[in-house]
């Protein structure tokens, strides 16, 4: 009997050696798989976060010529030629009523050349957003750059997205670097290139 209870004491011992080890090689083969979970997460978000963008950028530049279109076809609103020639049956009715909506017309015109030049004078927010990342010396988020911006100029109402997405468009002119930090994007402003050879011979000839 005592052969026997030591073979099974044996038995016993050898078979709880192999469940602890069994369950050392399953706790850190949870571990192991865990992190590459976290790890492909880490990167679907970036991947989110970069398929937001470019869907924004698409956006953008497919609305952008629509607009242009529309500015174009809008601008034209001067009158017809044919208004402004008396009719041979009533001239002078018809002179009398052309003069009098040249003159309310007048005021209009003004206005709007007023307007014209304000916006011309006035930077566009590629110009903004290029010359902030200049004056920085680090990486920017474009986050950052929204607030920045907005406390700067008050009177734009910069988002978030559209910032990024003339981020993105500075960068695919060069005029921008892009980096990646963990699940962040930062941007900073592209090296200003040197003189070409066609300046520097007229800086020479005006020496």
């Amino acid at each position: 009997m005592s052969e026997v209870k030591a073979h099974s004491t044996e038995l016993t011992s050898q078979y709880i050696a192999q469940v602890t080890g069994d369950l050392e090689r399953n706790t850190k083969e949870q571990e192991r798989i865990g992190q590459e979970i976290e790890a492909l997460q880490e990167q679907l978000r970036a991947l989110q976060q970069d398929h937001t963008v470019l869907v924004n950028m698409q956006q953008a530049l497919s609305t952008a010529s629509p607009a242009d279109e529309a500015i174009t076809a809008a601008a034209p609103s001067v009158p017809h030629q044919t208004s402004a020639e008396p009719k041979q049956s009533k001239p002078k009715k018809a002179a009398a009523t052309t003069a009098k909506k040249t003159a309310a017309k007048k005021p209009a015109a003004k206005t709007s050349s007023v307007k014209a030049s304000e916006t011309a004078a006035k930077p566009t927010l590629v110009e903004v957003i290029r010359g902030h990342l200049e004056q920085q010396s680090e990486p920017r988020s474009a986050a950052e750059i929204t607030t920045a911006l907005t406390q700067a100029h008050p009177d734009r109402s910069a988002k978030t997205t559209v910032v990024r997405t003339t981020l993105e468009g500075l960068v695919a002119k060069g005029h921008a670097h892009r980096a990646k930090q963990g699940s962040s994007v930062f941007y900073t402003a592209a090296a200003v290139s040197e003189p070409a050879p066609a300046e520097q011979q007229q800086e020479a000839a005006a020496g």
